[in-house]
């Protein structure tokens, strides 16, 4: 999901960041037009974290701005299927649950935040399972696994899915867990027993 990337591209210095050293003035416009932005390939781009080599500055006619060849390191966020993450519940809607992941958001469908029939609250934004009584709602922290990635220009598109072992919402896995243990103690209290008979 984060990786750090080595990029050349020409980079466009204006006249005035010509004050300062081409480094300083290459860093700074490449943190004004880039970072925050997406780019489809790479994804999103987080900070320039250095600039590694320039070359001589060109002028092209009627720009007075300076491109320099440049290669530099970024960090990005790009989601790649199967990932496992933790994200955030931000809304709530009868479609789904949209999952803030780093800098965008995801949609966990209805279908596949948990195996249960759910009752959708629109007044608390909330899903509630009918069997176990499983409840999602805004603010929580879940664990998912996308499922699908389209990031265009024009539409960025992340699915994911909850149904699935150990994942959902961190407080239902964490139930689950003490719920395992307490039945193991019980299991290993009962062969103890068993034992102690013979």
């Amino acid at each position: 999901m984060y990786k750090i990337l080595t990029i050349t591209d020409d980079v466009r210095v204006e006249p005035v960041k010509f004050d300062r050293t081409p480094e300083q003035g290459v860093k700074e416009s490449l943190q004004e037009t880039i970072e925050g932005k997406l780019n489809p390939e790479a994804g999103v781009f987080l900070a320039v974290i250095e600039v590694l080599n320039i070359g001589d500055g060109k002028i092209i006619p009627e720009d007075g701005s300076i491109y320099y060849p440049s290669e530099f390191k970024v960090l990005v966020f790009r989601p790649e299927q199967n990932d496992i993450t933790l994200g955030e519940v931000v809304d709530i809607t009868e479609f789904g649950a949209f999952t803030r992941i780093g800098p965008m958001d995801a949609l966990v469908h209805v279908s596949q935040i948990m195996d249960d029939k759910m009752a959708y609250d629109a007044k608390n934004a909330t899903f509630t399972g009918k069997k176990t009584g499983k409840k999602l709602q805004e603010g929580e922290i879940v664990r998912a696994r996308i499922v699908g990635v389209s990031l265009g220009k024009g539409r960025t598109k992340i699915s994911m899915t909850m149904r699935q072992p150990c994942m959902g919402s961190i407080d239902w896995i964490d139930k689950e867990k003490k719920l395992k243990i307490k039945e193991a103690k019980t299991e290993k209290k009962e062969e103890v027993k068993k034992k102690e008979k013979k």
